[in-house]
């Protein structure tokens, strides 16, 4: 049990309904993931899933011989221990990450922090719901359009923002949709397309070129 496994969200899910079901037999709590024991698992450096295991076993001893031991123990404290076992589970790395690659998903992460610190479960989930829907509106109804030059001794084209050794074929201009084309974004797009024909038409005149001849619409 590493920190950076690959889990399986399907398997987890099955195991945790599978818990549910047998569970209701014996009129148990509902079962969720235990991320704060997680966390306690993890730092005390546990590998294997026999943990798990040793874990349940010392709950249950607890529960069943120690709870008058921990009837007069200040909530705080255990607050505490369980805010200091789950400060390990964050990666401000991946933060940081997002923000550099990608504002929205940063915003996104962010709501969910938010959501959940000063809210609950719930209204974590509805917010980030919610801004993942309005971004793929977003991205649907204003997709990202580019202009593709060839790379040097190949075939290959790219976008020439993000490569900028890639030339433009002369008089053809090559532009990249990133989103499929439907009624939503049309307008935006025959703006777009228009506006980039322009400039390209602007360029050539400028630079004494041969005029533009053909545009290749590239679309997924």
């Amino acid at each position: 049990m590493f920190k950076n496994d690959h889990i399986d969200g399907n398997k987890e899910m099955i195991a945790i309904g599978m818990m549910n079901v047998a569970g209701s037999c014996t009129s148990c709590y509902l079962t969720t993931w235990p991320f704060p024991r997680s966390a306690v698992n993890y730092n005390a450096g546990c590998k294997t899933a026999m943990s798990n295991v040793v874990m349940a076993i010392a709950v249950m001893f607890t529960l069943l011989f120690l709870t008058p031991l921990f009837h007069y123990t200040p909530l705080v404290v255990l607050s505490a221990i369980i805010i200091a076992a789950m400060l390990g589970l964050i990666d401000y790395e991946a933060a940081i990450h997002l923000w550099k690659v990608d504002m929205f998903d940063f915003v996104v992460c962010m709501s969910a922090c938010i959501g959940v610190a000063f809210g609950s479960v719930e209204i974590s989930l509805v917010l980030v719901v919610a801004i993942s829907v309005i971004r793929v509106l977003l991205f649907l109804a204003r997709p990202r359009t580019f202009v593709q030059g060839n790379l040097p001794n190949s075939m290959v084209y790219r976008n020439v923002d993000q490569y900028p050794n890639a030339s433009n074929v002369p008089g053809i201009l090559i532009l990249e949709i990133d989103a499929p084309i439907y009624f939503a974004n049309t307008n935006y797009l025959r703006e777009r397309i228009t506006r980039w024909i322009n400039d390209e038409e602007d360029r050539i005149k400028s630079a004494g070129e041969s005029s533009l001849q053909y545009v290749y619409d590239c679309c997924w």
